[in-house]
């Protein structure tokens, strides 16, 4: 196939622009990025040996070769991995097929220094096109394992690139980067150089299961030696000789020690960092390391890392979820989503199983009882880690609630077995504190004498519910609401029926009865007399609103709006409506109940017009008013809009 020239998708173009010009502060890690690239394709390809016999690959010397030319100033990055295809070089490298792409550019754009950069650039992974920090130019040469020709992707970044076939390519891929003249002029980033290259690979790389392997520095000859001491004929020794050197050995450059496999005490922090980001592909540190090792009839070890940063698409359909499954030491699968359950579809890591059998597949593992077990024991684990961070060092477990507590909240719909430890390790904003969450425990510690119920309203925004007539009764009695405004909060407060003996509540479904025992027997006795006054017009709007509203009511939780919309006590919510038919769920409309509040001037003015017989066009056009403005009052929609401003215009017009 002759050589083709492509235009990269506009994501990547505009990724690689922000990439040429240097917004990461530390250029080192694409060093880290193309060795960690190379030690996936290993991974991938010793597995699809043993999964394929007929593959025709060679796995007897797996390994990563780094090759640096001070004098062409290249630096080239090889492996003898899986390889690619050509229409695997086109659909990886040209375009970014990754939810959340736009965001992250605007983001990035939006970036005021570069550590802010960085932090945007870990939670997307862009690894390969971190080449271009340090390259002018790169070309990779690829052969995927079991095919006999390879292919040939070069490109400067610029907005094009050429792929072509590479007749004689090994198995495997090699990475050539032309690297930019400015970076060597200093010393500290001439990326060409012996010393530079063994540093980063020492601080980034160390714990890569392969050899990473680098020539050996020529070594100086004896040339007072004899030639033919050896007793060979040494021809090839004896030209070595003549040019003054010996020849050059492979270096391996790192340690090749599993850290999970080591002991506690022989692992740094630094360590640990390292290999989260080689797993998760992440440039920012992990906000907490979790080491796990079960012994006994089955016997695994595990190391998993939750993130300090939220990846864009957490909440993807297509996110990739799961940890490593490694079985004895050997690379299994990428993402085994059997490990872990969906809620914590964040965390990373790797799990080293000692009994599992190197041919699994994924519809194995999801009725293997060793992978049951093992799911449930790392949930757990993971949930007690966040309940320590949570005690121990709020900080952290603030940072941690902010990027991951809107998928964790997702496990007390789904995990009933631990759904009590989720619940005592949520945190939720609330009317005590306009800044800082609260945990359940703490709302139950400041519950008022007498209070049965935790009280909590769903809706958009927090500012949305702060404005909600529905918390006026309970703002006026000093009484706390959980104020709940995430899409999963809308489901699972219906799931949840209590915590601590406790009822959750909303303020926003049926009868609201506040205060001490003598209160609210003062407040039937009045609301009785009320009911009496107000019973002709509450069954004409009733009437009136038939089609919109199941009752119109007198209301015990209104103190300043003059009415608002609330469900029964056992009725699905609106918002809970429309996300059953985005699901493509629907359900029945549920009519809804009106109340109107006794003290306000609009709804004594109208039950007095009411009861004297006035206008009932004009009785007919508020009552219409006023079940709009409660709808809207809540974030409903109207369902005529533009006649609701018509009335609301003539009414402002005949005040003039």
């Amino acid at each position: 196939m002759t050589s083709e020239t492509h235009e990269f998708q506009v994501e990547a173009r505009q990724l690689l622009q922000m990439m040429i010009h240097s917004i990461y502060s530390n250029k080192d890690v694409f060093l880290r990025e193309l060795v960690s690239n190379a030690s996936d394709a290993l991974d991938k390809l010793r597995l699809e040996a043993l999964r394929d016999g007929d593959l025709g690959a060679d796995v007897s010397d797996l390994h990563v070769a780094i090759e640096s030319d001070p004098a062409a100033r290249t630096l080239t990055v090889r492996d003898n991995g899986i390889g690619m295809s050509r229409e695997d070089v086109v659909a990886l490298i040209g375009t970014i097929a990754n939810s959340g792409t736009a965001a992250f550019l605007k983001d990035l754009r939006a970036a005021e220094d570069s550590a802010t950069a960085d932090g945007l650039i870990g939670q997307f992974g862009v690894g390969f096109y971190a080449s271009f920090m340090v390259a002018d130019e790169v070309t990779l040469v690829t052969r995927l394992a079991g095919e006999s020709v390879g292919t040939r992707w070069t490109s400067t970044g610029e907005g094009t690139y050429t792929v072509e076939d590479a007749v004689d390519a090994p198995q495997g891929t090699a990475v050539t980067l032309h690297l930019k003249a400015e970076d060597s002029e200093d010393g500290l980033h001439d990326y060409t150089s012996r010393w530079k290259i063994k540093e980063i690979v020492k601080r980034y790389s160390d714990f890569i299961t392969w050899p990473i392997r680098m020539a050996a520095e020529p070594v100086a000859a004896d040339t007072d030696a004899d030639p033919d001491a050896d007793g060979g004929d040494g021809a090839s020794e004896a030209g070595d000789r003549e040019a003054g050197t010996a020849p050059p050995a492979p270096e391996v450059l790192n340690s090749m020690k599993a850290l999970w496999a080591r002991s506690r005490d022989d692992v740094t922090d630094d360590e640990y960092h390292e290999l989260y980001k080689h797993i998760s592909h992440d440039w920012n540190d992990p906000l907490e390391t979790i080491r796990l090792q079960a012994e006994g009839t089955f016997e695994y070890q595990a190391l998993l890392f939750i993130p300090s940063h939220a990846p864009h698409d957490l909440f993807a359909q297509d996110h990739a979820r799961g940890v490593q499954l490694y079985v004895k030491r050997v690379f299994i699968m990428d993402n085994c989503e059997a490990l872990m359950p969906p809620y914590l579809r964040f965390v990373k890591g790797v799990v080293d199983a000692a009994d599992l059998s190197l041919n699994v597949s994924r519809e194995i593992l999801q009725q293997d009882r060793q992978i049951q077990l093992m799911h449930r024991r790392l949930a757990k684990k993971v949930l007690s880690t966040v309940k320590d961070m949570q005690a121990k060092e709020p900080e952290r477990y603030a940072t941690f609630w902010r990027e991951f507590g809107r998928a964790l909240k997702e496990g007390l719909l789904s995990d009933f077995e631990n759904q009590e430890t989720i619940l005592k390790v949520s945190s939720f904003a609330s009317t005590h504190d306009t800044e800082k969450p609260t945990t359940l425990a703490q709302y139950v510690e400041r519950m008022k004498d007498g209070q049965e119920h935790i009280f909590h309203l769903t809706g958009e925004s927090r500012q949305a519910m702060e404005n909600s007539p529905h918390l006026e009764a309970f703002r006026a009695k000093g009484i706390e609401v959980l104020l709940l405004s995430d899409p999963v909060d809308e489901v699972w407060v219906e799931a949840v029926p209590q915590f601590a003996g406790k009822q959750l509540r909303s303020v926003a479904k049926g009868e609201v009865d506040l205060g001490t025992e003598e209160e609210k027997q003062e407040a039937e006795t009045e609301r009785e007399q009320l009911q009496e006054e107000f019973q002709g017009l509450l069954a004409w709007m009733t009437e009136r609103l038939g089609e919109s509203v199941k009752e119109v009511r007198l209301s015990t939780r209104l103190t300043v709006s003059p009415a608002c919309i609330v469900s029964d006590a056992h009725d699905v919510t609106p918002a809970l409506e429309n996300m059953y038919r985005v699901m493509g769920r629907p359900v029945p409309q549920v009519k809804r109940i009106l109340e109107l509040n006794p003290g306000h001037p609009l709804v004594t003015g109208l039950n007095k017009a009411h009861a004297g017989g006035g206008d009932t066009t004009n009785l007919a056009e508020t009552t219409e008013l006023l079940h709009g403005m409660a709808l809207l009052a809540e974030g409903g929609e109207l369902a005529d809009a533009p006649r609701f401003v018509r009335l609301l215009a003539d009414r402002l017009e005949r005040t003039l």
